[in-house]
C-alpha cells in the first residue's frame, strides 16, 4: 500500500504515523514488537548486547528486558538531540548519536509491516539543529529504497498537527524525558504570504543537493531550557513513595512512570512493583501529593525562570505576552495537570492546544506534506495594482503567491485610500505574476515538480478581464483609508473578495473575482 510515512524521532519516545494515498486522516503506526500499545509509540531506546551484534533490541523490548537501569556502553538513549550538533564531550556508549539515530531509523523501516510499500518519507528536525539535522538525515536514509524525502521543523509540525493556523505565534512547552524546553516561535506563512510546506530533500529518487528551496522553517523569538524532564519527575516519585533505597531498584522507576500517567486522568493511581526475591509490592500515590512533591523539588520556579527568559527575548524582538496565539504542550510530561494549570495561570487568557501532544508533531509532519492532506497549490499567484502616492506610480501588491496552498483558511485584509479628489469609485486591477527564471521546485496538485528557468525578476500580467468598479458614496478622496478588502480562495480556486467601505461602515457582497492559477 502506498503512502506517505511520517517518523518523528524524538529523545524520549519516537512516533511513527502513516498516510495511505487514499485515505483522508492519518494514523499512527504499531510496530510490535518495538511499540507501545497506549499510547502508540516506539521508546527511543537501543541496547546492544555487543559491538558486533546484528540484532539489536529496540524500543519496549529494552524496557521489557529491563537494561533500562544498566549502566553501560551498551544502552543507546538520549541520542536525538545530539544529532548534528559539535561534539562537546566523550561518550562511553558504543555508537555516535548519528549511529544510534540513523541505526533506530533502519531497524523501524526494516519492520514496517508488509503490506506497506511508503513512497514518500517525512521526518522532524529541531529548529536550532535543522541544518546539521538535515545533512545527517540524507546520508542516514541513503540506503532507504524511497523515492521521496522531506524533512519539516518540529515546532511547526506540532503546531500544525495540533490545528494552528500558518503565521501563528506559538509558545512551544515541550517535556520530555530528560530535558524541558520553552520555545516562542513564529510560525511560516499567513495573510498573503505561502503556507508552511515540508522541505524536500530527495524527489524521484534524485537527491535534491543543488536545489534553490527556500529553507523556510519557524522563527524562534525565545527559547530557553533545562536538564530536567519525565524521567527526573519519575526518580522524585520513587524517592519519595520508597525512600530507604538510596537508588531505584530495578524496574521501580518503571512503575513510577505509570503512576504519574495515570494521575493525568485520575485523583489516585495504585500500581504493583515486583522487586527480585521479593513479593509484589502495591505503591499508591494522589495527584495532591504529586503535585505538593513537583513543588517542593522547585518545578514551578524553574518553568517560572524558563518563561521570564523567554518573554524577555521576545520583547527584544517586539513581541508581547497578549501578541502569542497559543500555548502548545508537547511530550508525555506536558499532560501533567499542575504544568497544564501553570501555564494557565502564568498566561491567562491564551489559548491551551494540546489534546494530542504525543502524536501531534508526526501529524503534523504528514498535513506538511505534498500529496498528503494538501489539495492544491498555486502555480502562479495573483497581485493587486496599487497607486503609490510617494512615487506617483502604479505598483504591483502581492495578494497570493505561488507555493500558496489553497482554499484560504484565513483571509488576507488590505486597506485602499483614494487617488485622487472626488473619487466616485476603486477599481481592482489584477495581475498574474510571471516566474521568476530560475532553477526551483513548485507544487502542482499537491505534488513536486522540477523547473527550470532563465535568471531575472518577475514581471506581472494584468488579467484580461476588465476590473471590477468598487463603487463609493459618497465620494472619496485622497490622504485617508476609505476601502478595506478582504480577500480569500475559496474551494474553486477562486478570487473572492468582500469590501467594506470605512466612511459609511456598509459591507458589500462577496465578489467573485475568477481563477486563479
Amino acid at each position: 500500500m502506498a503512502g506517505t510515512l511520517a517518523i518523528d524521532l524524538g529523545s524520549t519516545t519516537t512516533v511513527v504515523a502513516h498516510q495511505g494515498a487514499g485515505d483522508q486522516s492519518p494514523c499512527l503506526l504499531p510496530l510490535p514488537p518495538f511499540s507501545s500499545s497506549d499510547p502508540v509509540v516506539i521508546p527511543s531506546l537501543i541496547w546492544l548486547a555487543d559491538r558486533e551484534t546484528r540484532q539489536p533490541l529496540i524500543g519496549r523490548q529494552v524496557v521489557e528486558g529491563g537494561l533500562l537501569e544498566q549502566d553501560g556502553p551498551q544502552l543507546q538513549r538520549d541520542f536525538k538531540r545530539l544529532i548534528g550538533q559539535p561534539s562537546s564531550e566523550t561518550s562511553a556508549s558504543w555508537l555516535s548519536p548519528e549511529q544510534s539515530g540513523r541505526l533506530l531509523l533502519e531497524q523501524i523501516w526494516s519492520h514496517l509491516p508488509e503490506a506497506l510499500a511508503p513512497d514518500r518519507l517525512v521526518l522532524t528536525a529541531p529548529i536550532d539543529g535543522y541544518r546539521g539535522y538535515r545533512q545527517w538525515l540524507l546520508e542516514a536514509v541513503e540506503a532507504m529504497d524511497v523515492p521521496d524525502v522531506a524533512l519539516v521543523d518540529e515546532p511547526t509540525a506540532a503546531a500544525i498537527g495540533a490545528g494552528l493556523p500558518p503565521g501563528s505565534r506559538v509558545l512551544v512547552v515541550d517535556v520530555g524525558g530528560g530535558t524541558t524546553d520553552l520555545s516562542l516561535v513564529a510560525l511560516p506563512g499567513g495573510e498573503g504570504r505561502a503556507a508552511p510546506i515540508a522541505q524536500l530533500l530527495r524527489f524521484g529518487g534524485r537527491t535534491l543537493n543543488n536545489s534553490q528551496q527556500t529553507l523556510r522553517t519557524a522563527e524562534v523569538l525565545g527559547k530557553a531550557g533545562l536538564a530536567i524532564g519525565g524521567r527526573d519527575l519519575d526518580r522524585w516519585i520513587a524517592a519519595h513513595l520508597c525512600p530507604d533505597w538510596t537508588s531505584p531498584p530495578r524496574g521501580l522507576l518503571e512503575v513510577c512512570e505509570r503512576l504519574k500517567c495515570e494521575l493525568s486522568e485520575a485523583e489516585e493511581a495504585l500500581a504493583l512493583w515486583t522487586p527480585q526475591d521479593a513479593g509484589a509490592i502495591p505503591l499508591r500515590l494522589q495527584r495532591a501529593e504529586l503535585q505538593q512533591l513537583l513543588e517542593e523539588r522547585g518545578l514551578l520556579s524553574l518553568l517560572d525562570d524558563l518563561l521570564e527568559t523567554v518573554l524577555a527575548a521576545a520583547r527584544a524582538a517586539g513581541v508581547q505576552a497578549e501578541d502569542i496565539d497559543a500555548v502548545l504542550p508537547v511530550g508525555g510530561s506536558a499532560q501533567i495537570p499542575l504544568i497544564r494549570d501553570w501555564i494557565q495561570q502564568r498566561l491567562p487568557g491564551i489559548p491551551l492546544r494540546g489534546s494530542r501532544p504525543v502524536e501531534a508533531v508526526a501529524l503534523g509532519a504528514l498535513s506538511l506534506t505534498p500529496g498528503v492532506r494538501i489539495k492544491d497549490v498555486l502555480s502562479q499567484g495573483v497581485s493587486l495594482r496599487c497607486w503609490d502616492q510617494r512615487s506617483a506610480e502604479h505598483r504591483w501588491h502581492p495578494l497570493f503567491v505561488a507555493g500558496q496552498s489553497w482554499p484560504i483558511e484565513q483571509p488576507l485584509t488590505i486597506r485602499l485610500s483614494c487617488s485622487q479628489a472626488e473619487q466616485s469609485a476603486l477599481e481592482l486591477v489584477l495581475g498574474e505574476p510571471q516566474a521568476e527564471e530560475r532553477s526551483e521546485v513548485v507544487f502542482v496538485d499537491g505534488l513536486p515538480v522540477l523547473r527550470r528557468n532563465s535568471a531575472g525578476s518577475a514581471r506581472v500580467q494584468a488579467w484580461p478581464q476588465a476590473p471590477v468598479q468598487i463603487p463609493l458614496s459618497p465620494c472619496g478622496s485622497p490622504g485617508e483609508d476609505r476601502i478595506e478588502l478582504r480577500f480569500w480562495i475559496d474551494s474553486a480556486c477562486h478570487l473572492q473578495v468582500e469590501p467594506l467601505d470605512l466612511q459609511t461602515q456598509i459591507r458589500q457582497s462577496t465578489i467573485d473575482l475568477g481563477a486563479v492559477r
